[in-house]
């Protein structure tokens, strides 16, 4: 099978394409023949060695994808042949990635493709959307009648975050950095849609929720504290998944007299149990109307992988900025 993988971490020119074995699905698992791969910044993140993952070489890149099982091996319970699928978390923790033309995943990874919703834009909810769904409810405890605030609510964690404290019945507040991400912001149901560049943030998040917010998602890569721990509520909950290099200064006089908590978490590490949970939900909010996929930006063949992690490298960490929308890879 065709297949994009690195033998060793390195540059995005490390990643070849080229014929593996085909794989095998073993008890518990079903053969994915996968029909998109949606990129993300871990992606970049394991390739380059900057997260030291067990990693078997040849190394198959990637962890999101959507597909049709091919075959479905020893044990399985829930999945056949001919269902549509999609999942996240392959590709980490030892696991295999999912950039090639069949791969084999536990079914426990794996949840069902809406009928009208597309290979690439289900793949591209994947890791964005249980990342989103984790740190509101079962992080942050987000609850019906509270306010949110997300930084970046164009984006892929962003997009997710305002519509799921929408769907959950809450105050949502986000930011983006030019006047057509914040109308979109607007449309994906935000109450507060503010432009960075040229909006007193602080002094309109405090005229929004005057007693400050019980929910901040911080998905900023260099978080400024000493402004958003202030704008939080009495026993308001942050909850923070970037900034691997951030050395953000801490206002403790404003933190823990009014018992607020400061929580970092990866999706990785959540179970396949929890991340169903977060599956179930999505699945649910999209047939209701409520939620829809990060828009898919830019789509390359199998063929141009290093490419793909190229222009998501310049347009993420490479601190460009400038990326509102999903890279997929289309594996047919």
């Amino acid at each position: 099978m065709k297949a994009a993988y690195i033998e060793q971490t390195g540059p995005p020119e490390n990643i070849k394409v080229g014929d593996l074995p085909r794989p095998e699905p073993g008890p518990g698992q079903v053969l994915v023949k996968v029909r998109a791969v949606a990129l993300n910044p871990i992606d970049l993140y394991i390739r380059s060695g900057m997260v030291a993952f067990p990693l078997a070489f040849p190394y198959i890149i990637a962890c999101d994808l959507a597909g049709t099982v091919e075959q479905v091996g020893p044990d399985c319970k829930r999945l056949k042949v001919g269902d549509r699928v999609w999942g996240s978390n392959q590709g980490l923790l030892g696991r295999q990635g999912v950039a090639c033309e069949f791969a084999a995943v536990g079914e426990e990874w794996l949840y069902p493709t809406p009928a009208l919703l597309p290979d690439d834009q289900a793949s591209a909810m994947a890791l964005v959307g249980i990342t989103a769904h984790l740190g509101l409810f079962r992080f942050g405890r987000l609850k019906s009648g509270e306010t949110a605030y997300v930084p970046g609510g164009s984006g892929g964690v962003g997009s997710m975050v305002v519509q799921m404290a929408k769907a959950a019945g809450a105050r949502i507040a986000t930011s983006a950095g030019s006047p057509e991400r914040v109308e979109l912001c607007k449309t994906l149901g935000a109450d507060l849609a503010l432009n960075y560049k040229t909006d007193d943030v602080p002094a309109r998040l405090r005229e929004f929720a005057p007693e400050g917010f019980d929910v901040w998602y911080e998905t900023q890569r260099e978080p400024n504290l000493e402004v958003s721990i202030p704008l939080l509520r009495k026993h308001g909950r942050m909850m923070l998944i970037a900034g691997r290099a951030a050395k953000p200064a801490l206002p403790l006089g404003a933190f823990y007299p009014r018992n607020c908590a400061l929580l970092g978490f990866a999706m990785f590490n959540a179970t396949p149990d929890e991340q169903q949970v977060c599956a179930h939900d999505m699945l649910r909010w999209i047939e209701e109307g409520q939620l829809k996929p990060p828009l898919v930006g830019r789509t390359f063949p199998l063929a141009a992988a290093a490419q793909a992690e190229k222009f998501l490298e310049a347009n993420t960490v490479g601190g460009a900025g400038s990326l509102s929308s999903k890279v997929v890879i289309n594996v047919d």
